[in-house]
């Protein structure tokens, strides 16, 4: 198989970080509202046949049984590169001993010239061992190229598959479709005539609302949303190093560590967010059952620690962005991409943090006061 030395340019990576959860959001948005009947399209069936085509995802979408003739090949793919991977080594192993036989030979040879004793002995010792290290390269080498042949067949046969379907798609979606149709039941439209519940959260202040205090939940609720599209970036990521590593034997140098970086922001970045709907860790045996008075009230005591831990994280996130700044920093990696981004994040995802926590201790206030909003 031929390897891939593809490597993500820094501003591809920023701009993804950047446009794609825009695009996401803009996308979700324009569809809010909207009936959406789940029926197959084609749009769905090309994007599987572009990034899962290779194991037949695409066929198992149009709900056709010929998608598990991709997976025995794509295993026999895997197989193969196994082997690939095994021949390239023995390659590499009887070179090495090639060179060690004509170093042997080399200086054989410059002894006998130079009269030492046993030195002709050394000469017709080390020419039969360097033919047999020729041979055994020669076998190696032989090998290698018949798997990597075997690699390329399969690959290529796959490759037709595809091509073949590409042309397919649309009439197995238009099948599929009518399908479904015929199966389908008609579905009650029924209005329940009881409101559902409302429901009990952990956390009283999730009901108090605040015009007030408003803007802060609006923009802690717009960053999480935004943070939370970068999942998309990692499944395509993740997608593409597991296929370089896995199919063509190149593993990247950036997947990795591009997001591990990422989620590292967006783990900074959502924090506001979290508090904002009560979803960090809480020891809650007994805060559940006590009233909502009491629950502001031990919140607002407790809130002590957390704008300790708050300013302090937001200064030594502070200085982190600073000194990163300063020297425009960047990774110790090969992929050098740079730092001082993600720690401005810091700054920005403490200082949300912060706010959301001062609209929490206000709310308890109002909770605690009874006073009505």
């Amino acid at each position: 198989m031929p390897s891939i030395t593809f490597a993500l340019p820094h501003w591809i990576y920023w701009s993804g970080l950047i446009f794609v959860p825009l695009i996401a959001m803009y996308i979700v948005r324009k569809q809010k509202g909207k009936k959406v009947d789940g029926g197959v399209s084609n749009p769905v069936a090309y994007m599987l046949w572009l990034a899962g085509g290779f194991v037949g995802l695409h066929r198992f979408y149009v709900k056709n049984a010929w998608g598990f003739i991709y997976i025995p090949v794509f295993v026999l793919v895997l197989l193969a590169n196994v082997q690939v991977k095994n021949a390239m080594n023995l390659v590499s192993a009887a070179k090495n001993n090639l060179s060690i036989a004509e170093f042997d030979l080399e200086r054989a040879q410059a002894d006998e010239k130079a009269g030492k004793a046993g030195a002709r002995q050394k000469v017709e010792a080390a020419g039969p061992a360097l033919e047999t290290a020729k041979q055994a390269v020669t076998k190696e080498e032989a090998g290698f190229s018949k798997w990597n042949w075997i690699t390329r067949m399969l690959a290529i046969l796959i490759a037709l598959m595809l091509i073949v379907d590409a042309f397919l798609l649309p009439k197995l979606v238009r099948q599929c479709a009518a399908s479904e149709a015929r199966e389908a039941e008609p579905v009650s439209t029924a209005v329940p005539t009881e409101p559902p519940s409302e429901i009990k959260h952990t956390d009283p202040t999730l009901n108090i609302h605040l015009p007030q205090l408003a803007f802060i939940d609006k923009i802690n609720g717009y960053t999480g949303d935004f943070v939370c599209f970068w999942s998309i970036i990692a499944v395509f990521v993740y997608y593409y190093e597991v296929l370089a590593r896995y199919v063509f034997n190149s593993p990247t140098n950036w997947a990795h560590e591009g997001m591990f970086l990422m989620f590292g922001m967006q783990y900074m970045l959502a924090a506001g967010f979290a508090l904002r709907e009560d979803s960090h860790v809480r020891v809650d045996v007994l805060y559940l059952h006590l009233p909502d008075r009491l629950k502001a009230l031990l919140d607002m005591i407790t809130s002590i620690f957390f704008f300790i831990f708050a300013f302090a994280l937001i200064v030594t996130s502070w200085i982190f962005m600073a000194d990163g700044i300063r020297v425009w920093e960047v990774s110790f990696t090969e992929w050098a991409i740079q730092y001082w981004p993600v720690k401005v994040t810091m700054v920005l995802g403490s200082v949300l943090l912060f706010m959301q926590g001062f609209a929490k201790l206000v709310k308890d206030v109002v909770i605690i006061t009874g006073k009505k909003v």
